[in-house]
């Protein structure tokens, strides 16, 4: 899908318009080749800086080729299972005034561009739209680090009442989202502090507070997603404790039941054998006598294992 916004100067708003012209963005979301051939022609940017960008599994970098710089950083991405993971973006930023992004998947990232919500936005601006993008990524990491801490407690919660397979299923889930968050976020740091230099892309007036703000935003993002993962595994290894004690008081509890459970067992075996019970045999109420010492030894017994701790 090809889509192409300018603003205008005047009043300085984005629009929404039909062909390509000096100083509009082009947002490319897993185009086809007649609009990345409709895109090339245009801009004269290297066919290959657009079709790469198509691969989910493209790395956060700079990259220069022919008139055109292109800046790749990952961003936050709710797939079909409804787990947090990540995707590129590409910005080909060209040397004669058009700006290009590029996305495998349909993203929310540019969204706010799109609505005009963002302060001091100008598609001529092709540098301040750039660090634009990588501060609202990093929001946007920050947004979403909110709602997998939201998900942990919960998850949490509900091992306090009971464990189920499905909780930790879920858990280990989270896990994957926070190990792909910091790879990706580490990556794109690398990547702003490459910006931050200035020798390839030129910094204007206010950029370079602007671009401050953005590697602060995604140093943040990276402290919280540490502080998560952490918390997770201490969750995790806790319960994998609990678990693992619950299997020992079940099993010490069900090996003294045996043991007082078989002390009748063995009584009964012992008289019962072909030997001379003496007045036991001849007495009215042997049964009773016989149950009666079976069931004081296995108290006896019981009660020892109680002292114990095993029952």
């Amino acid at each position: 899908m090809l889509k192409i916004y300018k603003t205008n100067s005047s009043e300085k708003k984005i629009k929404k318009i039909k062909k390509i012209a000096i100083d509009s963005w082009m947002d490319l979301t897993s185009p086809t080749n007649d609009e990345i051939d409709k895109v090339v022609a245009k801009t004269a940017v290297d066919k290959d800086l657009i079709t790469k960008m198509l691969d989910v599994e493209e790395p956060p970098r700079i990259e220069r080729s022919g008139n055109a710089i292109l800046v790749v950083v990952d961003t936050p991405y709710l797939d079909e299972d409804h787990q947090y993971t990540t995707i590129p973006l590409g910005i080909i930023i060209t040397d004669n005034n058009y700006i290009i992004t590029v996305s495998p998947k349909k993203t929310t990232i540019l969204n706010s561009f799109k609505q005009d919500k963002i302060k001091d936005f100008h598609t001529a601006k092709k540098t301040r739209f750039l660090i634009q993008i990588l501060l609202h990524t990093a929001a946007s990491y920050l947004k979403v680090l909110k709602q997998v801490n939201k998900d942990i407690e919960e998850k949490e919660e509900e091992l306090k009442k009971q464990t189920k397979n499905k909780d930790l299923v879920d858990m280990l889930e989270i896990e994957k989202t926070l190990v792909y968050f910091m790879t990706s976020l580490k990556a794109n740091d690398i990547v702003l502090g490459k910006l931050s230099k200035g020798n390839i892309l030129p910094l204007y007036e206010n950029d370079g507070e602007l671009l401050d703000d953005a590697i602060i935003e995604y140093k943040q993002a990276m402290e919280m997603t540490s502080i998560y993962k952490d918390i997770l595994s201490s969750i995790k290894n806790t319960y994998s404790t609990i678990v693992s004690n619950n299997l020992n008081i079940a099993m010490k509890f069900l090996a003294a039941a045996t043991i007082v459970l078989s002390i009748p067992t063995m009584i009964s075996s012992f008289l019962g054998m072909n030997v001379k019970l003496g007045k036991i045999a001849s007495a009215d109420n042997a049964f009773l006598i016989i149950i009666g010492i079976s069931l004081a030894t296995s108290l006896i017994v019981a009660l020892l294992l109680k002292k114990k701790d095993m029952l």
